[in-house]
């Protein structure tokens, strides 16, 4: 008899011993972001918005404490995928998040996959992820590439531009933007021109545009890119002449550099800081408290992407069960700050788009803020690509 009590109270031992350390194991998520060179602002956004809202689920994401593993990609491809496979081999996270360049997005998409480990894009959507590269294990919270510079495309048919200058860096987020562009304007492009990535000199493409005198300009020229050409398109005196349309280009992310040399200029995006909901409200003030900064896109997609898995892990009582949490995140059973967000079947949101404008808040703070809605419950051109393949 007391040999049995002895072996039941050691086995109730080690049933008390184990209980606490199932309940402390925790949810593992590798952030992988742009952090340092000319654009490491965008990363840096996407990192505080995701760290905003673990800390406001209380630490936990699906009742289950959370480690966060932040690394810098540099905005090199073969680095990102290094550091990504560290992320997968040594630290077993349970979802890689980010990035920011679909460059890296690219690189990184098969190592993720092949390793069966959820991929969640915070705002690279290259176009080929949305279509005949789909994979179950890649969502996104962003958008497809593309359908942000659609907005200006649409905006500059409606508004009767005849000839548009195309401006763009040379890498796969270029070539969407400016196909996205051209989707929706049958005007005359007068002008095609890419510049290597990461380019801060923009005198050349100013003269040209100068001499060529087209009704409108468009480009994408996200992070220091963008910051330079804004200051140079308003110091060459051509603000006021031409008009600036653009995506990634005039942001939260770029506006406290660029300052009063954007303001009046034109963006695309499916959300801005003014947008009035009551989530949305709240986000953009704890953002501020927090950061002392104006929330972006970049930093609203990372905060919607932890209210996913936090919905999706609920759902599965915070198990990784595979396709249940695969069920559970097509779902998309979470308030957006944006408002209106479900996923299509390649994995990118169906969502609204807004012609948005620079502007500076009676607090001197520097803004995107909605003009219109062009586009409802928007679906990307690939996902009939998507569907095609599964």
């Amino acid at each position: 008899m007391n040999v049995t009590i002895k072996t039941l109270g050691l086995a109730a031992a080690v049933g008390l011993a184990a209980a606490p350390a199932m309940a402390q194991e925790k949810l593992k998520v590798g952030l992988l972001l742009t952090l340092s060179g000319p654009s490491a602002v965008l990363g840096q956004q996407a990192r505080d918005g995701f760290q905003l809202a673990v800390k406001d689920l209380g630490g936990k994401l699906g009742g289950r404490d959370v480690e966060v593993i932040v690394v810098d990609d540099e905005l090199k491809p073969d680095v990102a995928v290094t550091k990504v496979k560290g992320l997968l081999e040594r630290d077993k996270v349970d979802f890689v998040v980010g990035p920011i360049f679909s460059n890296v997005a690219v690189a990184v998409h098969k190592p993720i996959v092949d390793a069966n480990t959820f991929y969640i894009s915070t705002n690279a959507g290259p176009s080929n992820l949305a279509g005949k590269s789909c994979n179950p294990y890649f969502f996104a919270t962003s958008y497809q590439n593309d359908q942000n510079h659609e907005v200006l495309g649409k905006v500059a048919q409606d508004r009767g531009y005849k000839k548009v200058y195309l401006l763009a860096p040379n890498y796969q987020a270029g070539k969407d933007a400016l196909a996205g562009f051209k989707r929706h304007y049958k005007g005359e492009v007068v002008e095609e021109s890419y510049v290597p990535l990461n380019t801060l000199d923009f005198q050349s493409e100013l003269a040209k545009i100068a001499s060529m005198q087209p009704d409108a300009i468009f480009t994408f020229m996200p992070g220091g890119m963008g910051v330079n050409l804004v200051k140079q398109y308003r110091a060459a005196g051509l603000a006021d002449r031409i008009p600036f349309l653009s995506a990634f280009t005039v942001d939260e992310s770029t506006l406290p550099a660029q300052q009063d040399a954007a303001i009046g200029m034109f963006g695309g995006s499916n959300w801005a800081p003014n947008l009035d909901t009551p989530q949305n409200k709240k986000f953009v003030a704890a953002y501020e408290a927090a950061y002392n900064s104006v929330p972006g896109s970049y930093s609203m997609h990372a905060y919607d992407a932890a209210l996913l898995i936090d919905s999706a892990l609920k759902t599965t009582g915070g198990k990784m069960d595979k396709d249940a949490v695969r069920a559970a995140i097509k779902k998309a059973d979470f308030k957006s700050l944006r408002g209106d967000f479900k996923f299509g079947s390649n994995g990118f949101p169906i969502q609204d788009f807004y012609l948005v404008k620079a502007a500076k808040r009676p607090d001197g703070k520097f803004q995107t803020e909605i003009v219109e809605k062009v586009f409802d419950d928007y679906t990307d051109a690939y996902a009939k690509e998507c569907a095609a393949t599964n």
